[in-house]
Formats: C-alpha cells, structure tokens, sequence
C-alpha cells in the first residue's frame, strides 16, 4: 500500500494516500485545535487546499502558516460557528478564493460537562448552537453547488455519546444524536446527484484537551474499563476515517455511521 508520511502529532502509522483526494478543496469546522487541526493537516498531506475556521485565532494562523511553508495550500478565518452568517460567508469566501467546496466537515463541537440540574435553557441553547445548528447551515451553504456537480463527501462528526449512556453532559449529548438524523435527512436529495453524506462517531479521542482536562487517574481506570482494544485513540485516527470517507475509496458509503471508538461501543 502506498503511504504519505505525514508530519503526525502521535506516534503511529502514515497515513494512506488516497490518489482521489488531490487537487480537490476541503473545508473544516473547528479546524484550529484537536481532531480538527488533525483533519486540516491529513487533507494538506493529500494534496488537498482546505480551508478552516475557528475562534481560536492564534492556533488557527499557526497552523496554516506551517502548512504553507511545507508546500501545502491553507485558508484560515477566525470563525465564530453561532455567528451562521459569517459562517455561510466564509465558505463563500473560500469558495470565491479557491474553487468549489468538494469535501465538508462539520467537526466543530463543545463537550464542556453539565448537570441535569445546572443547565439552563441558555446553556441549552448555546450547546445547539455549537454542536448542531453550524452543520445544517454548513451543509445548506454548500449543497447546492455540490448537486449541481453532481459531487462532493460531507462527514458530520457525532459522537458515541449518547449511545454510551453518558450522562455527564446531557445537551451534549443530545445535539450529537441529532446529528445523526441530520445525516440521514439529507441522504436521498444528495443521493440522486451522486453526493455522500456519512456520520463518523469518535470514542475519547486524547486530545491535548481532553488529556488536561479528564485523563487523571479515574478516567484512565475509567478508559480501560470502557474501551477494549488496547491503546488510546489519536486526532489522526479520526483524521483517516474522514479521508477514507473523502475519497473515491468510500463511493458507494452514504448515509452510515463509522465509529473510530476502540470498541467502546
């Protein structure tokens, strides 16, 4: 198999190449940090020019700048995903710059843990806000166009949340399972012009957030009483299941769901 040896944030295999995915435009939610950054670095390997958005501006330069200067194309915006407008403006934007949106993902989310009991219809609101309503307004911006080219790939990233009974974050929790459904609401009107759309369900992933902010020694009694195959899940893990889903590999996978969980699940 060929392999790219791409300039990855864990130890582990290169990723594949996928022939399919090169000079096609790419654009990330949540780009800047996380599996999003991850994402944004996997798809400029593949020759892809992506563009990203984020509210973590300082990240988000950084990262496009090292990809420029390793002969990749970036295009980043600081992006606030509640703001839909500027949202829908700066697909636009990276569509009048660039070409054409081939690939969409809609990655952006907040897990911030709440109690039943503590959550408000604001903190409510604002969870949607973050983890469901960019992604409907993601895919409305680019779906017309994708249609009328009869092509493109949008992968929502749900979560295995709410079907690990997890009950740490419950507006979390929900907004992902409606992704779910987003996802197979827009399977037959993207189907009949040949676009895909597909749900991929990360377990815990160990970003450099998660690490601070949960890894101590309960979760990781926690992590190995939940999660069979040995090991912790990476950025770049769920990274290879989006190019997977990006290429011509995935042609005739629309409307699943793709777990990258250890087994959790």
């Amino acid at each position: 198999m060929t392999t790219i040896d791409a300039p990855l944030t864990s130890a582990r295999r290169a990723f594949a190449a996928y022939p399919s995915l090169k000079g096609k435009c790419a654009f990330v939610t949540g780009g800047a940090t996380g599996i999003g950054a991850a994402m944004v670095q996997a798809y400029a390997d593949q020759g892809v020019t992506v563009g990203f958005i984020d509210i973590a501006e300082q990240q988000g330069q950084q990262l496009c700048q090292q990809i420029t200067e390793t002969g990749g194309t970036a295009w980043f915006r600081r992006v606030d995903v509640t703001d839909i407008a500027a949202l829908q403006t700066a697909i636009s934007e990276f569509s009048d710059a660039v070409g054409p949106v081939d690939i969409l993902i809609n990655n952006v989310a907040n897990d911030t843990r709440h109690a039943m009991q503590d959550l408000t219809p604001e903190g409510w609101n604002q969870s949607f806000d973050v983890n469901l309503r960019p992604a409907f307004f993601a895919i409305q911006a680019v779906a017309e166009t994708m249609i009328d080219r009869k092509q493109g790939s949008i992968v929502n990233f749900g979560s295995i949340s709410w079907k690990a009974k997890v009950d740490s974050m419950p507006a979390y929790t929900t907004a992902k399972a409606a992704l779910h459904g987003l996802t197979r609401s827009f399977v037959k009107p993207l189907g009949a012009a040949g676009v895909r759309i597909n749900t991929v369900l990360p377990g815990w992933v160990m970003t450099d957030r998660q690490i601070a902010l949960h890894l101590d020694a309960e979760g990781e009694v926690f992590l190995q009483a939940n999660q069979p195959l040995a090991g912790r899940i990476t950025p770049e893990d769920a990274a290879a299941m989006a190019l997977f889903l990006s290429a011509d590999d995935s042609a005739m996978c629309t409307g699943q769901e793709f777990s990258v969980d250890g087994g959790w699940i």
